[in-house]
Protein backbone atom coordinates (compact mmCIF):
# COMPACT_ATOMS: atom_id res chain seq x y z
CA UNK A 1 0.00 0.00 0.00
CA UNK A 2 1.79 3.18 -0.65
CA UNK A 3 1.79 6.36 1.80
CA UNK A 4 -1.27 8.61 0.26
CA UNK A 5 -3.06 5.20 0.60
CA UNK A 6 -2.36 5.01 4.22
CA UNK A 7 -3.50 8.39 4.31
CA UNK A 8 -6.77 8.22 3.07
CA UNK A 9 -7.42 4.95 4.76
CA UNK A 10 -7.07 6.94 7.91
CA UNK A 11 -9.04 9.99 6.74
CA UNK A 12 -11.93 7.62 5.90
CA UNK A 13 -11.94 6.38 9.47
CA UNK A 14 -11.43 10.38 10.79
CA UNK A 15 -12.55 12.57 8.86
CA UNK A 16 -11.95 15.43 11.73
CA UNK A 17 -8.38 14.22 11.36
CA UNK A 18 -7.72 17.08 8.25
CA UNK A 19 -9.15 20.03 9.94
CA UNK A 20 -6.54 19.25 13.12
CA UNK A 21 -3.75 18.75 10.83
CA UNK A 22 -4.92 21.98 8.87
CA UNK A 23 -5.82 23.89 12.26
CA UNK A 24 -8.62 25.26 9.60
CA UNK A 25 -12.21 25.21 12.48
CA UNK A 26 -15.72 23.93 11.02
CA UNK A 27 -18.67 22.86 13.37
CA UNK A 28 -19.09 19.71 12.29
CA UNK A 29 -15.72 18.14 11.33
CA UNK A 30 -17.05 14.41 12.38
CA UNK A 31 -19.54 14.70 9.50
CA UNK A 32 -17.36 15.09 6.80
CA UNK A 33 -17.29 12.86 3.81
CA UNK A 34 -14.36 11.73 2.47
CA UNK A 35 -14.64 10.29 -1.61
CA UNK A 36 -12.57 10.04 -4.30
CA UNK A 37 -14.46 11.69 -7.71
CA UNK A 38 -14.04 11.52 -11.44
CA UNK A 39 -13.59 14.56 -13.31
CA UNK A 40 -15.69 13.55 -16.55
CA UNK A 41 -14.06 14.19 -19.94
CA UNK A 42 -10.31 14.40 -18.74
CA UNK A 43 -8.29 11.88 -17.11
CA UNK A 44 -8.03 13.40 -13.63
CA UNK A 45 -9.51 12.15 -10.50
CA UNK A 46 -9.67 14.24 -7.21
CA UNK A 47 -8.53 11.51 -4.45
CA UNK A 48 -8.92 13.46 -1.74
CA UNK A 49 -12.28 15.45 -1.30
CA UNK A 50 -14.06 16.24 2.24
CA UNK A 51 -17.59 17.18 1.59
CA UNK A 52 -19.54 18.85 4.62
CA UNK A 53 -22.63 17.32 5.79
CA UNK A 54 -25.92 17.20 3.48
CA UNK A 55 -27.48 21.01 3.39
CA UNK A 56 -24.90 23.05 4.84
CA UNK A 57 -23.42 25.41 2.22
CA UNK A 58 -21.31 27.47 4.53
CA UNK A 59 -18.89 24.98 5.72
CA UNK A 60 -15.77 24.31 2.91
CA UNK A 61 -15.34 21.89 0.66
CA UNK A 62 -11.54 20.87 1.28
CA UNK A 63 -9.20 19.33 -1.25
CA UNK A 64 -6.31 16.91 0.28
CA UNK A 65 -3.23 15.91 -1.37
CA UNK A 66 -0.72 13.76 0.03
CA UNK A 67 2.60 13.80 -1.52
CA UNK A 68 5.25 11.57 -0.25
CA UNK A 69 7.63 11.55 -3.54
CA UNK A 70 8.93 14.91 -5.55
CA UNK A 71 6.62 15.77 -8.45
CA UNK A 72 7.25 19.01 -10.09
CA UNK A 73 3.61 18.32 -11.92
CA UNK A 74 2.08 18.38 -8.53
CA UNK A 75 0.46 22.18 -8.42
CA UNK A 76 -0.51 22.14 -12.10
CA UNK A 77 -2.47 18.89 -11.80
CA UNK A 78 -3.93 19.55 -8.31
CA UNK A 79 -5.47 23.65 -9.80
CA UNK A 80 -6.84 22.18 -12.70
CA UNK A 81 -8.56 19.36 -10.52
CA UNK A 82 -9.83 22.11 -8.40
CA UNK A 83 -10.59 24.38 -10.91
CA UNK A 84 -12.59 21.76 -13.34
CA UNK A 85 -14.37 20.37 -9.99
CA UNK A 86 -15.86 23.87 -9.83
CA UNK A 87 -16.61 24.73 -13.18
CA UNK A 88 -18.38 20.88 -13.39
CA UNK A 89 -20.32 20.68 -10.40
CA UNK A 90 -21.12 24.55 -9.05
CA UNK A 91 -20.57 23.64 -5.63
CA UNK A 92 -22.40 26.56 -3.44
CA UNK A 93 -19.39 26.10 -0.77
CA UNK A 94 -16.30 27.88 -0.36
CA UNK A 95 -13.32 25.94 -1.00
CA UNK A 96 -9.64 25.24 0.72
CA UNK A 97 -6.64 23.09 -0.30
CA UNK A 98 -4.35 21.36 1.83
CA UNK A 99 -1.28 19.34 0.65
CA UNK A 100 0.90 17.27 2.89
CA UNK A 101 4.72 16.53 3.07
CA UNK A 102 6.66 14.31 4.52
CA UNK A 103 8.83 17.42 4.56
CA UNK A 104 10.03 20.53 2.39
CA UNK A 105 12.50 18.61 0.33
CA UNK A 106 9.77 17.29 -1.15
CA UNK A 107 7.77 20.08 -2.33
CA UNK A 108 7.63 21.38 -5.78
CA UNK A 109 10.84 23.00 -6.11
CA UNK A 110 9.68 25.43 -9.34
CA UNK A 111 6.42 26.47 -8.34
CA UNK A 112 6.59 30.16 -9.87
CA UNK A 113 2.99 30.08 -12.02
CA UNK A 114 1.12 29.04 -8.95
CA UNK A 115 2.95 31.53 -6.08
CA UNK A 116 -0.22 33.57 -6.21
CA UNK A 117 -2.84 30.38 -5.50
CA UNK A 118 0.01 29.76 -2.98
CA UNK A 119 -0.09 32.28 -0.69
CA UNK A 120 -3.88 32.50 -0.89
CA UNK A 121 -5.39 31.82 2.79
CA UNK A 122 -7.10 28.74 1.47
CA UNK A 123 -4.59 27.10 0.82
CA UNK A 124 -2.50 25.38 2.89
CA UNK A 125 1.06 23.30 2.80
CA UNK A 126 1.32 20.66 5.74
CA UNK A 127 5.08 19.80 6.51
CA UNK A 128 4.34 16.25 8.65
CA UNK A 129 8.37 16.55 10.53
CA UNK A 130 7.66 20.03 11.67
CA UNK A 131 4.50 18.83 13.54
CA UNK A 132 5.02 19.67 17.46
CA UNK A 133 4.73 16.61 19.45
CA UNK A 134 2.58 16.59 22.19
CA UNK A 135 1.48 14.08 24.33
CA UNK A 136 -2.42 15.28 24.45
CA UNK A 137 -2.58 14.52 20.82
CA UNK A 138 -5.15 12.98 19.20
CA UNK A 139 -5.63 9.23 17.68
CA UNK A 140 -5.59 10.42 14.51
CA UNK A 141 -2.63 12.75 14.94
CA UNK A 142 -0.65 9.72 16.31
CA UNK A 143 -1.49 7.31 13.83
CA UNK A 144 0.17 10.24 11.56
CA UNK A 145 3.41 9.87 13.12
CA UNK A 146 3.13 6.45 12.68
CA UNK A 147 3.44 6.53 9.11
CA UNK A 148 6.56 8.87 9.29
CA UNK A 149 7.98 7.87 12.24
CA UNK A 150 11.36 5.70 11.79
CA UNK A 151 11.37 1.86 12.11
CA UNK A 152 12.32 1.81 16.04
CA UNK A 153 10.20 4.86 17.11
CA UNK A 154 7.07 3.27 14.95
CA UNK A 155 7.64 0.06 16.93
CA UNK A 156 7.00 1.82 20.07
CA UNK A 157 4.29 4.29 18.89
CA UNK A 158 2.40 0.89 17.47
CA UNK A 159 2.50 -0.73 20.84
CA UNK A 160 0.89 1.70 22.62
CA UNK A 161 -1.84 2.71 20.01
CA UNK A 162 -2.53 -1.34 19.19
CA UNK A 163 -3.34 -0.93 23.18
CA UNK A 164 -5.12 2.08 23.20
CA UNK A 165 -7.91 0.47 20.73
CA UNK A 166 -8.13 -2.92 21.62
CA UNK A 167 -11.61 -4.14 22.60
CA UNK A 168 -12.23 -3.04 25.90
CA UNK A 169 -10.25 -0.41 26.70
CA UNK A 170 -12.18 2.85 27.69
CA UNK A 171 -10.25 4.95 24.38
CA UNK A 172 -11.58 2.26 22.32
CA UNK A 173 -15.42 3.07 21.59
CA UNK A 174 -15.29 4.28 18.13
CA UNK A 175 -11.95 2.74 16.52
CA UNK A 176 -11.52 -0.63 17.68
CA UNK A 177 -11.59 -1.32 13.62
CA UNK A 178 -8.09 0.49 13.69
CA UNK A 179 -6.12 -2.44 14.59
CA UNK A 180 -6.27 -3.67 11.33
CA UNK A 181 -5.34 0.05 10.19
CA UNK A 182 -1.97 0.00 12.25
CA UNK A 183 -1.42 -3.86 11.26
CA UNK A 184 -1.05 -2.42 8.00
CA UNK A 185 1.39 0.57 8.31
CA UNK A 186 3.63 -1.99 10.06
CA UNK A 187 3.30 -4.57 7.21
CA UNK A 188 3.90 -1.58 4.73
CA UNK A 189 7.48 -0.46 7.53
CA UNK A 190 8.67 -3.92 7.70
CA UNK A 191 7.72 -5.61 3.91
CA UNK A 192 10.15 -8.99 4.98
CA UNK A 193 8.02 -9.34 8.46
CA UNK A 194 5.05 -11.52 7.99
CA UNK A 195 1.36 -10.71 9.22
CA UNK A 196 1.88 -13.01 12.03
CA UNK A 197 4.90 -11.77 12.88
CA UNK A 198 3.86 -8.18 13.32
CA UNK A 199 0.27 -9.34 15.20
CA UNK A 200 3.37 -10.89 17.96
CA UNK A 201 5.07 -7.42 17.71
CA UNK A 202 2.06 -5.91 18.60
CA UNK A 203 0.79 -8.43 21.39
CA UNK A 204 -2.65 -8.75 19.03
CA UNK A 205 -3.98 -11.39 16.70
CA UNK A 206 -6.91 -11.37 14.77
CA UNK A 207 -8.89 -12.78 16.93
CA UNK A 208 -8.72 -9.39 18.31
CA UNK A 209 -9.85 -7.94 15.19
CA UNK A 210 -12.58 -10.04 15.33
CA UNK A 211 -13.90 -8.77 18.79
CA UNK A 212 -14.84 -5.57 16.68
CA UNK A 213 -17.98 -4.22 16.45
CA UNK A 214 -17.50 -3.96 12.71
CA UNK A 215 -16.92 -8.01 12.80
CA UNK A 216 -19.55 -8.74 15.51
CA UNK A 217 -21.56 -7.31 13.37
CA UNK A 218 -20.58 -8.60 9.81
CA UNK A 219 -20.10 -11.91 10.91
CA UNK A 220 -22.77 -12.26 13.52
CA UNK A 221 -19.91 -13.80 16.19
CA UNK A 222 -20.85 -12.23 19.64
CA UNK A 223 -24.28 -11.95 20.41
CA UNK A 224 -25.73 -12.57 16.73
CA UNK A 225 -26.60 -16.58 16.67
CA UNK A 226 -28.48 -18.76 14.21
CA UNK A 227 -28.31 -20.31 10.64
CA UNK A 228 -25.85 -20.00 8.34
CA UNK A 229 -28.15 -18.39 5.56
CA UNK A 230 -29.17 -15.92 8.08
CA UNK A 231 -25.77 -14.72 9.07
CA UNK A 232 -25.05 -14.68 5.64
CA UNK A 233 -28.08 -12.21 4.56
CA UNK A 234 -27.24 -10.09 7.64
CA UNK A 235 -23.27 -9.92 6.64
CA UNK A 236 -24.44 -9.07 3.07
CA UNK A 237 -26.42 -6.66 3.89
CA UNK A 238 -23.73 -4.78 6.17
CA UNK A 239 -21.37 -5.04 3.78
CA UNK A 240 -23.16 -3.18 1.06
CA UNK A 241 -24.02 -0.43 3.74
CA UNK A 242 -20.24 -0.68 4.24
CA UNK A 243 -18.61 -0.46 0.59
CA UNK A 244 -20.42 3.17 -0.64
CA UNK A 245 -18.37 4.52 2.35
CA UNK A 246 -15.31 3.20 1.04
CA UNK A 247 -15.41 3.39 -2.94
CA UNK A 248 -18.47 5.36 -3.44
CA UNK A 249 -22.28 4.46 -5.25
CA UNK A 250 -22.23 0.80 -6.20
CA UNK A 251 -23.64 -0.14 -9.48
CA UNK A 252 -26.22 -2.55 -10.47
CA UNK A 253 -23.59 -5.17 -11.44
CA UNK A 254 -21.81 -4.37 -8.26
CA UNK A 255 -24.28 -5.21 -5.87
CA UNK A 256 -25.58 -8.39 -7.87
CA UNK A 257 -22.06 -9.35 -7.30
CA UNK A 258 -22.10 -9.37 -4.21
CA UNK A 259 -25.14 -11.49 -3.09
CA UNK A 260 -23.39 -13.98 -5.52
CA UNK A 261 -20.49 -14.45 -2.80
CA UNK A 262 -20.52 -17.12 -0.27
CA UNK A 263 -20.22 -16.59 3.34
CA UNK A 264 -16.68 -17.29 3.21
CA UNK A 265 -16.01 -15.12 0.27
CA UNK A 266 -18.30 -12.35 2.26
CA UNK A 267 -15.92 -12.82 5.52
CA UNK A 268 -12.89 -12.40 3.77
CA UNK A 269 -14.32 -9.27 1.81
CA UNK A 270 -15.52 -7.88 5.05
CA UNK A 271 -11.76 -8.05 6.10
CA UNK A 272 -10.44 -6.32 2.54
CA UNK A 273 -12.37 -3.40 2.38
CA UNK A 274 -10.88 -1.95 5.23
CA UNK A 275 -7.91 -1.20 2.59
CA UNK A 276 -10.27 -0.08 0.11
CA UNK A 277 -9.84 3.35 -1.43
CA UNK A 278 -10.76 3.82 -4.90
CA UNK A 279 -14.12 1.48 -6.83
CA UNK A 280 -11.11 -0.29 -8.84
CA UNK A 281 -10.08 -1.62 -5.13
CA UNK A 282 -13.44 -3.25 -5.20
CA UNK A 283 -13.34 -4.72 -9.11
CA UNK A 284 -10.07 -6.32 -8.22
CA UNK A 285 -10.87 -7.96 -5.53
CA UNK A 286 -13.74 -9.33 -7.55
CA UNK A 287 -12.03 -10.44 -10.01
CA UNK A 288 -9.78 -12.53 -7.88
CA UNK A 289 -13.01 -13.80 -6.64
CA UNK A 290 -13.76 -14.98 -10.03
CA UNK A 291 -10.62 -16.55 -11.22
CA UNK A 292 -9.99 -18.23 -8.23
CA UNK A 293 -10.69 -22.32 -8.47
CA UNK A 294 -13.52 -22.53 -5.50
CA UNK A 295 -15.59 -19.58 -7.05
CA UNK A 296 -18.65 -20.71 -7.20
CA UNK A 297 -21.72 -18.05 -7.60
CA UNK A 298 -24.66 -18.58 -5.55
CA UNK A 299 -27.68 -19.74 -7.94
Amino acid sequence: MKTDSLFYSLFQHLPGLIFELSGWQVERPQDYRFQSVELKQTAFRLDGLFTPPEGDENSPLLFAEVQFQPDEGLYGRLFAELFLYLRQFHPKNPWRVVVIYPNQATEQTDARHYQGLLQLPEVQRIYLDKLPDCPQDSLGLRLVRLIVQDAVKAIATAKDLAGRIKPGHPDSADTADLLGLIETILIYKFPRLSREEIQKMLDFTYSDLKQTRFYQDVLGEGKQEGRKEGRQEEAQALVLRLLPRRIGLLSSNQNRRVHTLSLEQIEALAEALLDFTHAEDFEQWLASQSNSSDFEPKR
